[in-house]
């Protein structure tokens, strides 16, 4: 999850929304990360999941991701919970819960659906205090006028 948060870190500082993700290969390496840059790209689906996920099922070769690992410093929303079920993640560690935009535990927990083909384990509260306090500080800057 620390890498996770490097990533967030990086896209509050170029005044994205800081979640990052990571995905981890079966044999514990790194194989991607990102940040959000829908801002950046002008692009809706430019969550930090989509592109994680984008960047890792390129270096495999394959849409499906089976046995991996995905690290998020926020609960999923439903289009990144819908994509990570779709690419087989194995599991699936978030940090920060997200009460009005989630898809995992919240909204419509995507995972719950008898249409999710593929259910990862979910673990979540990883390291969830660190993960709110950037959201709570990117946001206060926002109202605050700062970015």
């Amino acid at each position: 999850m620390a890498a996770a948060l490097e990533e967030a870190r990086a896209a509050a500082a170029r005044g994205e929304v800081p979640v990052g993700a990571v995905v981890v290969a079966p044999d514990g390496r790194i194989v991607a990360r990102a940040g959000n840059r829908t801002r950046e790209r002008h692009d809706p689906t430019a969550h930090a999941e989509i592109l994680a996920l984008r960047a890792a099922c390129a270096m495999a070769g394959s849409e499906r991701l089976p046995g991996h690992d995905l690290y998020v410093t926020l609960e999923p929303c439903p289009m990144c919970a819908s994509a990570i079920g779709q690419a087989r993640i194995a599991r699936l560690y978030y940090g920060a819960s997200d009460a009005k935009s989630g898809g995992v535990a919240h909204g419509p927990r995507i995972f719950d659906h008898p249409q999710s083909h593929h259910v990862p384990e979910v673990y979540d509260s990883i390291a969830a205090t660190a993960a709110e306090e950037l959201l709570k500080a990117f946001f206060a800057r926002r109202r605050g006028g700062v970015d």
